[in-house]
């Protein structure tokens, strides 16, 4: 019988070659080096140190080519109320844009699972059973399974919409403490009107609520404003966080993997924030992202604004989607960006998913067709 490699003692392994004791530090000139691991960032891995870079690929054919969107530009549809354009989905969530001109006609309430919506664009008003909540630019808007609500935009609104069947929560920040990260404080709750509310009756005066379910959506009509709650109690309510309200983990002698970014739980996937952070100072320390083969997880990322140094060539409000098993890293002049820079200046949301997803033809109808090539580096972009 052979060995159980599950059950090799800690800090077992094996090496060949030329390769650097510490990981993402000193890595050997002339060498590119890349993660090949399990379980995300922390099941059992090997680094490799290739003589050239993994994504010279001549070209791809096949399932696994990298895709990338210009996903803000989906187009808006006021007949949907505020609900996303799906691009990305799988059994256990979907991606999607919504937007929004004017404030919504009706009420929602989704059936389905819990809604986490980031404002790309635009601010408002969140109406809700539980109160209202002012929202801006830059706000992760968390909205549990069952809760109706109401947007009123102050202008146009663009939203990155995370719907999860499961119930979202927050990771555990162990030995850091429940401080990191952010402090439960700097979450924004709704508050209670102070009279029963009387906006958002239709041209018959009646209150309509629109309630998902299975994807199918059943009307239901009140002669009064449905979120008409006196007062409530409880842990469950809707909640927002500002990205500019979470501090970031940081090492200056070791490049952290992104799961030390994770924002958000739910079952099979993770929501990270890639935010403002000192870069590593230590000489011979990477500063950008490691090329790795990701083989247990999709990875998609939003890029909503700054300088996004690990990645030329992309605008802000795209989307990339990298399938596991494929290949991925920085962009060939990332390195050289970053060289004398102390400091990131990007804001990225990244959703990694335990299986695979598929597009839609609405993803497909924003696609950026030279994506996969433009990780040569002879490629133009």
């Amino acid at each position: 019988m052979g060995k159980d490699l599950k059950n090799l003692p800690s800090g077992f392994g094996w090496s060949q070659g030329r390769f650097s004791p510490q990981p993402h530090v000193g890595v050997p000139e002339g060498t590119y080096e890349e993660e090949h691991g399990r379980q995300g960032f922390f099941g059992r891995v090997s680094h490799l140190y290739h003589r050239h870079p993994p994504t010279g690929w001549l070209r791809i054919e096949g399932p696994l080519k990298p895709h990338a969107y210009y996903a803000s530009r989906t187009p808006g549809n006021p007949a949907s109320e505020g609900q996303p354009e799906v691009l990305l989905f799988n059994k256990d969530c979907s991606i999607g844009i919504a937007k929004l001109e004017s404030p919504m006609g009706v009420f929602v309430r989704n059936g389905d699972g819990d809604e986490v919506r980031f404002v790309h664009q635009g601010g408002g008003t969140l109406e809700t059973d539980y109160g209202n909540v002012a929202y801006r630019k830059g706000d992760y808007i968390v909205i549990p399974r069952g809760t109706t609500y109401r947007f009123v935009p102050q202008a146009s609104d663009c939203h990155l919409v995370i719907e999860s069947p499961t119930e979202i929560g927050l990771p555990d920040r162990g030995m850091l403490g429940r401080h990191a990260q952010f402090d439960p404080m700097v979450m924004r709750t709704p508050v209670l009107p102070a009279e029963e509310p009387r906006s958002g009756a239709n041209a018959q005066g009646e209150y309509e609520l629109r309630i998902k379910r299975e994807g199918e959506w059943t009307r239901v009509f009140y002669p009064w404003n449905p979120m008409n709650a006196a007062g409530w109690k409880g842990d469950l309510s809707p909640w927002v966080l500002n990205a500019d309200d979470i501090r970031p983990i940081v090492s200056p002698r070791y490049h952290l993997p992104p799961s030390v970014h994770t924002t958000f739980l739910a079952r099979n996937f993770v929501i990270c924030s890639f935010l403002p952070r000192p870069l590593e100072s230590e000489e011979g320390a990477m500063k950008v992202p490691f090329y790795h083969r990701n083989i247990d997880f999709d990875e998609v990322i939003f890029y909503h604004a700054g300088n996004f140094f690990s990645r030329e060539g992309i605008a802000e409000g795209a989307i990339t989607w990298h399938p596991q098993g494929i290949h991925h890293g920085p962009h060939p002049n990332a390195a050289k960006n970053a060289a004398d820079k102390t400091e990131t200046q990007e804001i990225a949301v990244m959703i990694d998913t335990r299986y695979p997803l598929r597009s839609t033809k609405a993803a497909e109808a924003v696609e950026y067709e030279g994506y996969a090539m433009s990780w040569r580096a002879d490629q133009k972009r």
